[in-house]
């Protein structure tokens, strides 16, 4: 297979360099926010993965070589929730944590059987018409208190529940 776009590994490759490396990943939690700046709903993904499990995730993806991180995270964004999402991503890209995940499970709270993984997660307000692409299935608003609730937080695997956790106590919504 001939790659036609600078900065993709074939899977040989991928599969090689996950095997030997951490990968860098962006993950982004979409909210929706008010006139004064507090979230009112969370957006989260509902995925089948390649075993036909269906669970909910947030925005994610590998950053590519030579691609600035606002660069992946505007990328990411607009392939999960399409072209007008209108996203706002914040003026300074310091992350509200760095999630490493291990293909071991029980090392972190974060959890990928791939590989060993280094993500920078964001909270990003959108504020446009979010249409799901790609290979998520829909977009469901939740208000914090009911994305926090053990039923939603079950059908989010690989610790992305700790992830959403944190991302609300970041933006003063503690559970």
């Amino acid at each position: 297979m001939i790659q036609t776009t600078p900065g993709w590994l074939t899977q040989d490759e991928l599969d090689a360099a996950r095997a030997r490396m951490p990968i860098l990943y962006v993950e982004a939690v979409p909210v929706r926010v008010d006139d004064s700046g507090e979230v009112t709903s969370v957006g989260l993904l509902l995925r089948i993965d390649a075993e036909g499990t269906i669970s909910r995730t947030l925005v994610s993806g590998r950053v590519m070589h030579h691609e600035r991180v606002r660069d992946a995270l505007l990328r990411h964004l607009e392939k999960d929730l399409g072209p007008v999402a209108l996203p706002r991503v914040p003026t300074s890209l310091q992350p509200f944590t760095v999630a490493e995940y291990f293909p071991t499970a029980g090392v972190t709270a974060y959890h990928d059987p791939r590989q060993h993984a280094v993500s920078l997660a964001y909270v990003v307000p959108v504020a446009g018409d979010c249409r799901p692409r790609q290979d998520a299935l829909d977009l469901v608003w939740f208000s914090p208190q009911e994305a926090v609730s053990p039923a939603v937080q079950s059908e989010m695997p690989g610790g992305h529940a700790v992830l959403l956790k944190q991302a609300l106590a970041h933006v003063g919504h503690v559970y």
